[in-house]
């Protein structure tokens, strides 16, 4: 169990501009991981093992890309009991995102809005801090996510994809596509039927091609989002079989606004997570399940902060989930309270 109960430190970080703790939090996390002060919040690991696209996850809850944009924590997030930690998105070429403000709480409904735009330091710094981490030789799953620079046309959007795809082949458990930001401007353009076909089939290739260089076959997956009707995730399916992709992540932030009208900060431009993406999140998850049918590996993510809501997902016909916004408001025990609930409804239904 964590040292320090994430209850002391939520008033002081709450109490911050939320991109402002989350600096903080994480340059804390990248001095500390590592040293004796990392007990403060570290957390064994439950013992849930499961297979999914010939990988050995050591429990069902993984952290989601998004807050470690950088790999500059990654082993004191996997500190947290995590089975598994994506991070990213890394751009080939560093940027900054778009202005601040762009990262608003909404804590009436547990949700963040967020429109920080793949900010980050560069797939070179990237892969430095990748190296740099012992997260994989402690047998846990690295996922590692790639999107497109926003200065990089859409029509050449492949290109930037296919250069992270070298950069991080040799050094992921598995890569996941992200095509789904709402921040980088007509990134979602790339889950329509002729872009996505023509991106998964360069993605394919190349992997292939990698995989013969490296002498291992690394998963792919990709990432969708929850703003999607049952005929596009149906195209988006059927494509992702054609090309041989590993799995999918349902599903990204969505851009409703729905579910928090009249909240303060509730029109402001950017993707929504947190609780009021949930049931948004498992809609795409059980149409995915349908579409693709048993054994189709499917990472679910969008509102997890319960127990109750892990298992809702599993449930909807995710094979693992993974937490961001949960981690914010709930803290690191949400991940060993996660993971023991979908361990104990395994065995329930063993």
């Amino acid at each position: 169990m964590p040292l320090l109960p994430y209850s002391l430190a939520r008033p002081f970080l709450f109490g911050l501009d939320p991109e402002a703790a989350h600096d903080l939090t994480m340059e804390s996390l990248a001095r500390l991981q590592g040293t004796p002060l990392a007990w403060a919040w570290c957390s064994a690991a439950v013992d849930d093992p499961v297979e999914l696209a010939g990988l050995k996850f050591p429990n069902r809850v993984g952290l989601a890309a998004g807050l470690d944009k950088n790999a500059r924590c990654i082993d004191g997030l996997g500190a947290m009991g995590f089975g598994f930690v994506e991070v990213g998105t890394v751009t080939p070429k560093p940027q900054p995102g778009n202005p601040k403000p762009r990262m608003f709480r909404l804590p009436q409904a547990n949700a963040l809005i967020n429109r920080l735009g793949f900010n980050n330091d560069g797939l070179d710094a990237f892969l430095a801090n990748v190296k740099r981490s012992s997260f994989r030789q402690r047998g846990r799953i690295l996922g590692l996510n790639i999107g497109k620079n926003a200065a990089t046309p859409i029509e050449e959007a492949t290109r930037d994809y296919l250069t992270g795809l070298e950069g991080v082949y040799p050094h992921a458990d598995y890569v996941t596509v992200n095509i789904s930001s709402p921040n980088t401007k007509n990134l979602r353009a790339l889950q329509s039927d002729e872009a996505l076909d023509a991106l998964l089939g360069a993605v394919a290739e190349r992997r292939e091609t990698l995989a013969r260089t490296h002498g291992r076959r690394v998963p792919v997956f990709v990432k969708i989002a929850p703003d999607l009707d049952e005929a596009q995730v149906d195209v988006i399916a059927a494509t992702l079989r054609r090309h041989g992709m590993d799995g999918v992540i349902a599903t990204n932030t969505t851009i409703s606004r729905e579910a928090v009208q009249g909240l303060p900060h509730a029109q402001e431009t950017g993707g929504l997570s947190g609780a009021p993406v949930l049931a948004a999140s498992n809609r795409v998850i059980s149409q995915l399940r349908a579409a693709l049918g048993t054994g189709f590996p499917i990472i679910g993510v969008g509102g997890v902060l319960s127990a109750e809501d892990a298992v809702s997902k599993v449930r909807a016909g995710a094979d693992v989930v993974q937490i961001y916004t949960g981690l914010i408001y709930k803290g690191p025990a949400l991940v060993g309270q996660a993971a023991s609930a979908l361990k104990r409804m395994r065995a329930r239904s063993a």
